[in-house]
């Protein structure tokens, strides 16, 4: 996927929440949650490990941003926060990005291991009497 066609290089569809000078910020158009956010770098790179280091860490910052900005808004009991690094992980838009995910009390029956549950068989590590 290039530039041309990638949705977060074309960010007018989203309309930015936050940006900083190297990071933009705004719901994802498919939420999992309330005030689901996504930080993307503004440079078109598949990977946030292909970014140089202040641009990466701009990424990061800008997440921190977001997640406080959504703890006034939407007032969470947590946070998801994740990314999808390739196909095998997951990613389905080829431009690196962060998801900001707002989580509340309730939203699942059982949080307890929240990002482990990618994989269900490996998730539940203290039912099995490992720590």
């Amino acid at each position: 996927m290039d530039q041309l066609d990638c949705p977060f290089c074309r960010r007018e569809c989203h309309g930015d929440y936050l940006t900083s000078e190297f990071a933009a910020a705004f719901m994802d158009a498919f939420p999992v949650a309330e005030g689901h956010t996504l930080v993307v770098p503004k440079r078109h790179v598949a990977s946030l490990f292909d970014l140089p280091d202040d641009e990466q860490a701009a990424v990061w910052r800008l997440v921190a941003r977001v997640r406080s900005q959504l703890m006034e808004e939407v007032r969470p009991g947590g946070f998801n926060i994740g990314v999808n690094d390739g196909l095998v992980a997951g990613q389905t838009v080829m431009h690196a990005h962060v998801h900001v995910i707002p989580r509340r009390k309730g939203d699942v029956s059982d949080p307890k291991g929240g990002v482990r549950w990618l994989i269900p068989d490996k998730a539940p590590y203290w039912s099995k009497g490992l720590r």
